[in-house]
C-alpha cells in the first residue's frame, strides 16, 4: 500500500541528468501555465504547500519530482502556452520536454490538466497526441469543476472530451479547491502503478 502522506519534493530537475534512475512509476502531470497542476497535486496529496504554486504563470520552468512513499513519483512537466515568456525560455522548454519523453522510460500514467471553464487549447491537444503517439496512458483532469452549475458542468465536460477525443471514463471532473474528483483520480493512478 502506498502512503501518500509520506510524500516529499525531491528535487526541480533542469535537465535530463536531475530525473531519477532507480526504475520506480512517474505520474507525469502536464498542462498550460496557470491551470493548476500544483494545486491538484497538493490536493491529492493532502498536503497544502508541497507543490508550490504561483499566481504568476510560467513560474514552472524545470521538472519538479514529487518522491511518493517510495514508490514512484509524481512529476510536474513545465506549463505551457504563456505568452509572456521569452522565445528563448520557451524553446528551453519544448526542447526539456522532448529529450523527457524520448528519453524516460518509467512513466506508468500522464494527467493532463485542463481548466474545464475554458476550450481546451491547442497547446493541450497537442499533449494529449504526445500521449498518443508515445502509446502512453493518460486520463484529463478537468479542474476547477467547483466553479461552474450544473447545467454548464455538462456541456463544458462534452466540450473537453470532444475537442481531446477521449472517453468519458477518461475525463475526471476535478476540484482541487473542494476535493472533487480526488479519489477517482487516485483510482486510475494506482490502476497504472504495478504491485499496488
Amino acid at each position: 500500500m502506498i502512503h501518500l502522506q509520506k510524500a516529499e519534493f525531491l528535487r526541480s530537475a533542469a535537465d535530463l541528468s536531475g530525473l531519477p534512475r532507480d526504475g520506480l512509476p512517474q505520474i507525469v502531470f502536464a498542462g498550460r501555465s496557470n491551470v493548476g497542476k500544483s494545486s491538484v497535486i497538493n490536493c491529492l496529496l493532502g498536503r497544502k504547500n508541497l507543490a508550490r504554486t504561483s499566481s504568476v504563470p510560467g513560474k514552472t520552468a524545470n521538472i519538479n519530482l514529487y518522491a511518493i512513499d517510495g514508490q514512484l513519483y509524481f512529476t510536474d512537466l513545465p506549463g505551457y502556452g504563456f505568452a509572456q515568456v521569452s522565445q528563448n525560455e520557451r524553446r528551453r522548454w519544448g526542447e526539456l520536454m522532448d529529450r523527457y519523453f524520448a528519453g524516460c522510460r518509467d512513466i506508468a500514467l500522464g494527467v493532463l490538466v485542463v481548466d474545464l471553464r475554458h476550450k481546451p487549447t491547442t497547446d493541450d491537444v497537442a499533449m494529449a497526441s504526445v500521449f498518443r503517439q508515445l502509446s502512453l496512458p493518460f486520463v484529463v483532469c478537468a479542474n476547477k469543476a467547483d466553479k461552474l452549475g450544473k447545467t454548464q458542468l455538462e456541456n463544458c465536460r462534452n466540450l473537453v472530451a470532444e475537442t481531446l477525443d477521449v472517453a468519458a471514463d477518461r475525463l475526471i471532473l476535478f476540484s482541487a479547491l473542494k476535493g472533487m474528483g480526488k479519489q477517482e483520480l487516485l483510482t486510475q493512478i494506482f490502476a497504472h502503478i504495478p504491485n499496488t
